[in-house]
């Protein structure tokens, strides 16, 4: 069959989802694409992924941007890890760094020497052994409110910072505008009021706007928002529901006055009924209130939200509800959902933007032609679904593992039942301490480690290969790391000099 390629791209909705998507299309095509962005002024976007993971480098790598531009227009910061508050336990506090955690010895991964020394110090009465995030650069970098670029720890094999931002989610989207070639993409102010399919397969064939303009395409891309206007409203994709694994569904959001010194890491506290951000960016800071509407009323949520926060709020909170799941299919017929017309991820693991540009990754990567070949549109959608699912088990893990009982809430978190793939990946850390990455899911076995052991699920041994080292050498090998992390730390600027150096934002008008 001879089909023709695809010409006309026309992206419903602009914020992040809709200007990621149009910027990396335009760059992969060029002229080959015209693209139109359909966006309007008067509809708000929920602006919540303020914070991202070191997967966002990538966009600016194939952008060809400079990160130092990229936050002095988003007035951001940036970002080494989460703090996790009152999560396992009231009074917890633990890191999800970025990075690695000490060094493999052997054919076995850090965890089983660390494990080792502390059960053998443990046995033997004698002084506490080292948490593991002592063997974290990026948790020691928190911690000091450090920050540097550094590959390396000098000319040692230790991995140095991984970084990513914490952003002003309306200004990225704004600065990612501006760097779309005008000839290829076309921004076009409007509301769509009706969507016409074609009479022979039900493809998308235009969006009539509120001007009496209609646009036409070829393959369109839904980045409206919860609605889900093109793949939900018109399309009818579905949509899994997974609130009982993941509870929350509204959060209050407000800015607040910025606090000095800005910290490096995002934070999420635990609430009675659910939990709280706070990302520090350069003119403000951002705050939510993540909860369950079945455990907390919204105005007693908004009181939560306003008696935690550090500066004064700059504005009323503003409401969001949200189904926590995903569509059953994001590629159906010729329409693509991207971001939130996808699905939602609760902002705990910052994966918003990833998501985004995930998609558009895997679009660029299964481009299709008219013909819309259903293997290609077959292989995005499992795709997409085994990166959402295994992105859900890693926020499940984090409500489930929990030893409180202290509120219905968190009584109600502890007895969730996980999905089997979670299971069988607790299973086998509880048994063995080992971890394995599930193909290509998202979340490293480090990130897993440290959720699962700041939240105190105990493996019952490490590998019998950590037994190989004497007690002498396992002491020598945890302490040199231990070192070698000192003087690293102490070469670094601190986050906010680092900031005044490198990445200033102007003033905003």
């Amino acid at each position: 069959m001879n089909a023709s390629p695809i010409r006309r791209v026309v992206i419903l909705g602009g914020g992040t989802a809709g200007w990621i998507s149009a910027a990396l299309l335009g760059r992969a095509f060029g002229s080959r694409l015209a693209i139109r962005l359909i966006e309007s002024d008067a509809i708000g976007t929920v602006g919540v992924g303020e914070a991202t993971i070191p997967q966002i480098q990538h966009i600016n790598r194939f952008l060809g941007l400079d990160e130092r531009e990229v936050l002095k227009a988003s007035q951001g910061t940036y970002k080494l890890g989460i703090q996790f508050n009152d999560w396992g336990r009231v009074g917890d506090s633990y890191l999800h760094a970025f990075g690695d955690i000490g060094l493999p010895l052997g054919l076995i991964p850090f965890q089983h020497y660390w494990l080792r020394d502390r059960q053998e110090r443990s046995a033997a009465a004698s002084q506490g052994a080292a948490e593991l995030w002592a063997y974290s650069i990026n948790a020691r970098a928190c911690h000091a409110g450090r920050m540097a670029r550094m590959e390396r720890i000098g000319d040692t094999p230790l991995t140095g910072l991984r970084h990513a931002y914490h952003l002003d989610a309306g200004l990225y989207a704004r600065f990612l505008r501006a760097q779309c070639d005008p000839t290829v993409v076309q921004r076009i102010e409007g509301k769509v009021v009706d969507v016409a399919l074609r009479e022979d397969d039900g493809f998308i064939q235009s969006l009539l706007l509120e001007s009496g303009e209609r646009i036409e395409g070829d393959l369109f891309i839904d980045c409206s928002g919860f609605r889900g206007l093109l793949i939900e409203e018109t399309l009818h994709a579905g949509y899994d529901d997974w609130k009982h694994w993941l509870p929350c569904d509204r959060a209050m959001a407000v800015a607040s006055t910025r606090v000095a010194p800005m910290r490096p890491y995002t934070q999420a506290s635990a609430r009675a009924a659910g939990w709280q951000w706070r990302i520090p960016l350069q003119h403000r800071s951002g705050n939510g209130h993540v909860y369950s509407s079945d455990f907390i009323s919204d105005d007693e949520a908004t009181a939560t939200l306003l008696s935690h926060l550090e500066g004064e709020a700059m504005g009323e909170p503003r409401p969001l509800r949200f189904q926590t799941g995903c569509r059953r299919r994001f590629w159906h017929r010729n329409c693509i959902a991207i971001g939130l017309a996808a699905g939602f991820m609760e902002p705990l693991e910052s994966t918003g933007i990833h998501l985004i540009q995930s998609a558009v990754s895997r679009l660029i990567s299964l481009f299709p032609d008219s013909a819309f070949d259903a293997a290609m549109i077959d292989a995005y959608n499992r795709q997409t679904r085994f990166e959402y699912e295994r992105i859900r088990d890693f926020l499940i893990l984090h409500y489930r593992a929990t030893e409180r009982r202290d509120t219905p809430f968190w009584r109600h978190c502890a007895q969730i039942e996980p999905p089997e793939s979670l299971r069988r990946k607790l299973d086998v850390f509880r048994a063995s301490a080992q971890l394995f990455r599930d193909g290509e899911e998202l979340f490293t076995d480090v990130g897993w480690l440290q959720v699962l052991i700041g939240q105190h699920v105990q493996p019952q041994r490490h590998h019998p290969l950590a037994n190989a080292v004497t007690p002498a050498q396992l002491d020598e090998f945890l302490t040199h790391i231990r070192t070698l992390l000192d003087r690293a730390i102490d070469s670094m600027p601190s986050h906010d000099a680092f900031i005044e150096r490198h990445c200033k934002a102007p003033p905003l008008p």
